[in-house]
């Protein structure tokens, strides 16, 4: 992983990035689930919140998973990369996942993990700080 004294360029405008990543996704995710909702017979309506955690979550587990990014970190030019600054694989994608879910379903963890990304030198978030990922810039021309 790139270190944030010496290539600080890797770290730059990372947390907007994710901000704009994240809108740009939850976005795609609404649109996804209710291209889902019809093959429910419309039953998912009634419980549509639970329908989009679910699509959500296999959205970001196989996005993350094929490219290290999902479609809203592409966008912003923005991927994320384990320890050694390698590429998600599908484990650690699945994990990664995990853990962002559960944390953004607590308020408290979501906003610790909001001001850590903020803070932080590599601007990580709880659940890449426990994983050992990172967001970086993504390099011109990948």
């Amino acid at each position: 992983m790139p270190d944030p004294d010496l290539h600080a360029e890797f770290y730059a405008d990372v947390p907007t990035k994710r901000l704009i990543a994240f809108v740009v996704d939850t976005v795609l995710i609404v649109l996804l689930s209710l291209l889902v909702l019809p093959f429910t017979a419309f039953t998912g309506i009634f419980f549509f919140p639970v329908l989009m955690m679910l699509v959500g979550f296999v959205y970001r587990v196989v996005t993350l998973a094929g490219g290290s990014a999902t479609l809203g970190m592409r966008l912003s030019a923005i991927e994320m990369r384990d320890a050694r600054g390698q590429r998600l694989g599908l484990f650690l994608a699945f994990w990664h996942t995990v853990l962002f879910s559960v944390f953004f379903a607590s308020m408290l963890l979501q906003a610790a993990s909001i001001l850590m990304m903020l803070t932080g030198a590599r601007a990580q978030g709880l659940h890449d700080l426990l994983l050992g990922t990172a967001a970086v810039n993504r390099a011109a021309g990948q």
